[in-house]
């Protein structure tokens, strides 16, 4: 198939299948003799399956380690659990951090409980009073 049959099939564009072939997560697809990449229904099952990694926020890094599960079909699945434990780990790290950021909005939310002008907008003067720290997100995506 064609690039644009491959991204129809899967669901995306075809900037996004040349992106992964960039990447090194779909292999390039060979050519025609008029120079057209030719998919094959691998390739569709390959783009499926990083898309749908994609889907629960694995990065490119670990999405390369799940290939190479898929593609060693005989190696133990040890580092693949790893890897998704890790993985598991980052998002309970973003979800405490996203609880942290609801409480800050909460209680900025909190000082302006009227609709006054916006000259005495509790939430602007809280926005401009705010001490931010930035921490380091605890999670892979940085």
């Amino acid at each position: 198939m064609k690039i644009g049959e491959l991204a129809r099939a899967a669901r995306c564009s075809t900037q996004t299948v040349r992106f992964y072939e960039r990447a090194g997560l779909l292999p390039a697809a060979q050519r025609s003799s008029n120079n057209y990449r030719s998919y094959s229904p691998t390739h569709l099952e390959r783009l499926r399956f990083i898309r749908n990694c994609r889907s629960l926020d694995m990065t490119h890094e670990e999405i390369r380690g799940l290939l190479a599960g898929l593609d060693a079909p005989q190696k133990g699945c040890g580092a693949i659990n790893a890897l998704l434990d890790e993985h598991i780990g980052h998002v309970e790290a973003r979800i405490e951090e996203l609880r942290e950021l609801k409480a800050q909005l909460t209680r900025l939310r909190a000082q302006c409980q009227s609709e006054p002008s916006s000259a005495d907008c509790g939430i602007l003067q809280g926005l401009t009073d705010l001490k931010v720290q930035r921490t380091a997100r605890q999670t892979h995506l940085g």
